[in-house]
């Protein structure tokens, strides 16, 4: 288990978007953050040292979806011109680009080896590429409407996509099929992705509700109503034991899994949240939003470091001091947080503690009914091959 959380603080403040940033990620050697924008840029920061940030120009239109191969050599980013472009992130910023879908591409995300790329469109399909030959593999269709997010497995046998059309899906790599759904009646995910484990999904929902469902048993195990507006992303901690979420209440939440709790709340964006991911270690997290900037925070824990993109200030529950302000000088403004842990240690413990055996319990339960379902099965098979036999016998 993680080392608890401590509070996050701010560390950097980035301003060099001229519209709403869309997507973030950072580079697996934790030297560099990647950022996208409505402005039709792609950005890379370089945080090790801190140096001038290189701009990435060549979409024709917004830039939705940015995301680094396992290597940090190559950054795909997804455009609403329809296409994906592959760059090298260093100061010549070549690109190479290919058209990937007939309608606006939202997400893109490579396979934990590099060797594959998954994009998913408003032309309701969900393409799977070659990285290195930039070519087309395979194609899931079942959405009967724009596909919000696609992500690979970390074992990369699985896609999970999530759609306008209310649905997650869940895709085999190697079938080429649908092989389960889950259904929302309330609205529909703007985000969805595997925890480390590759054993559950979580969607961002626009009823303001995050869903963290087993796939091994096909189980809702946890539901969270934390958010006062809809949750636009998410991000597993790569222990697997926290998740943070960004949302349109102008918040980003970090909940305890294993608990099953609130843990922050971090007021850190003036308007809405819509991109937030932890960095492949769990040191750093990155957010962006609508206010074009982008902010860079760090805890002292080794379990938790954060970084905001697009961070605002809230004057209640300061935890931090000011930071410097790397492209202007000026000192940048406190991260603020809430914190939500006031239930006594040793009851927390116990709860959680409770809510465990209770999971365990809700998925024994669910195999003796399918193992029951099974009997019950078999029994009626051998009833009715008794009553053939009999039928045969008396004739």
């Amino acid at each position: 288990m993680a080392s608890a959380l401590e509070d996050p603080n701010l560390e950097h403040n980035f301003k060099g978007h001229k519209d709403v940033v869309t997507s973030v990620d950072f580079n697996p050697n934790n030297k560099q953050l990647a950022t996208t924008s409505i402005d039709k840029c792609l950005m890379i920061w370089n945080l090790k040292p801190q140096t001038r940030a290189y701009r990435f120009t060549g979409h024709k239109d917004a830039v939705m979806s940015v995301h680094f191969s396992p290597s940090g050599h190559l950054v795909a980013s997804a455009s609403r011109d329809k296409t994906v472009r592959l760059w090298t992130p260093n100061v010549k910023g070549t690109s190479t680009t290919f058209t990937a879908h007939s309608a606006v591409v939202r997400g893109v995300n490579f396979s934990c080896d590099g060797n594959f790329l998954v994009t998913a469109s408003d032309d309701k399909s969900i393409k799977v590429w070659n990285t290195h030959q930039q070519r087309f593999l395979l194609s899931f269709k079942g959405h009967n409407n724009w596909v919000r997010s696609a992500r690979f497995s970390p074992d990369g046998r699985l896609v999970v996509s999530c759609s306008d059309d209310r649905t997650v899906k869940i895709w085999d790599t190697v079938s080429r099929e649908c092989i389960n759904t889950f259904t929302d009646y309330r609205g529909f995910a703007n985000f969805v992705d595997f925890n480390p484990s590759g054993t559950c999904i979580a969607s961002a929902g626009t009823d303001n509700t995050v869903k963290l469902w087993d796939i091994r048993i096909n189980k809702l195990l946890q539901h969270y109503q934390v958010h006062s507006a809809s949750v636009n992303c998410l991000s597993f901690h790569p222990s697997g034991n926290y998740l943070i979420t960004a949302s349109s209440d102008c918040t980003l939440k970090i909940m305890d899994l294993l608990e099953g709790r609130l843990l922050y709340t971090l007021h850190g964006h003036q308007g809405p949240v819509l991109a937030v991911t932890f960095s492949r270690h769990g040191e750093y997290f990155a957010s962006g939003g609508s206010d074009s900037q982008s902010k860079a925070t760090e805890s002292h824990s080794p379990s938790l470091v954060t970084n905001q993109v697009n961070s605002c200030l809230d004057p209640s529950h300061r935890v931090s001091s000011h930071a410097m302000d790397p492209a202007s000088g000026d000192p940048g403004v406190t991260s603020t947080l809430e914190d939500h842990t006031g239930i006594p240690p040793t009851l927390a413990s116990t709860l959680g503690h409770i809510v465990e055996q209770l999971d365990v319990l809700t998925q024994t339960v669910s195999i003796l009914e399918q193992r029951l379902t099974m009997t019950e099965d078999k029994l009626q098979e051998c009833l009715d091959n008794q009553q053939t036999v009999q039928q045969v016998t008396s004739s």
